[in-house]
């Protein structure tokens, strides 16, 4: 099964590029039945009605709105890695598991400091459509860690940073015990660099928990999958 994507849901008409993949790729005619989605939550089953190349029209049928694949909402925080190629892998692997947010952050020692974001939006849309999901998660522009660190309102705020010790009475919890199911929940991770201490003591005066990912040296694109995966179980 292939799952169409079409924003503007009430034009009936598939993009350029769908409307190509959907005519001259999978040869659909007049009157083939097709699924599209408008990434808000609802799937629609759908007719054919003129298969142009440039701009397939068709009628709906019937639609229906899966049921979540979780409770709560997870939204993973990260700063890109310096080889994009890396990250790009990580935001198709968490769109495939379900995750709801996504933002790339801009931290003191990161080694990326711009992410193409029209190319990232491809990714997650290419990602959701592939795995056949109604809701597609939300990707933020770049933000500077401090501004989501001072800014964010999920129910549980965590950090995790690599800093063995930070204060003579600091410890990092398992990342397991500091999710709540049904919480909202978002899990910054840092640069390969790690957070710089004024990061992390910025977070914890805002009410983020320092959490540890295992006792294993991760490398940055792993350590979001971990972080998303963990979450999305708990939620289940």
């Amino acid at each position: 099964m292939y799952l169409f994507y079409s924003p503007d849901i009430a034009s009936l008409t598939l993009s350029e590029e769908e409307s190509s993949h959907c005519v001259q790729v999978l040869r659909a005619k007049t009157g083939d039945t097709i699924q599209v989605t408008d990434g808000q939550g609802t799937i629609y089953e759908a007719e054919i009605v003129n298969p142009h190349r440039k701009h397939c029209t068709f009628r709906i049928l019937s639609q229906s709105k899966p049921e979540p694949l979780h409770e709560g909402r997870v939204h993973i925080a990260i700063a890109p890695t310096k080889s994009m190629d890396r990250i790009e892998w990580m935001i198709e692997k968490c769109v495939e598991m379900g995750v709801d947010e996504i933002t790339p952050v801009l931290c003191r020692y990161s080694e990326r400091k711009t992410v193409n974001e029209e190319r990232l939006q491809k990714i997650l849309v290419s990602a959701s459509k592939q795995s056949l999901k109604a809701t597609f998660p939300t990707l933020h522009p770049m933000t500077p860690v401090r501004e989501l660190i001072s800014g964010a309102q999920e129910q549980d705020r965590l950090i995790a940073h690599c800093i063995e010790s930070y204060g003579p009475t600091e410890s990092k919890f398992a990342l397991k015990s500091c999710i709540t199911r049904g919480h909202s929940v978002i899990i910054l991770i840092g640069p390969e660099g790690d957070f710089s201490e004024q990061e992390v003591a910025e977070a914890l005066e805002h009410g983020w928990k320092p959490v540890s990912l295992g006792k294993a040296r991760l490398r940055t694109e792993t350590a979001g999958l971990v972080a998303c995966h963990t979450a999305l179980l708990i939620n289940e």
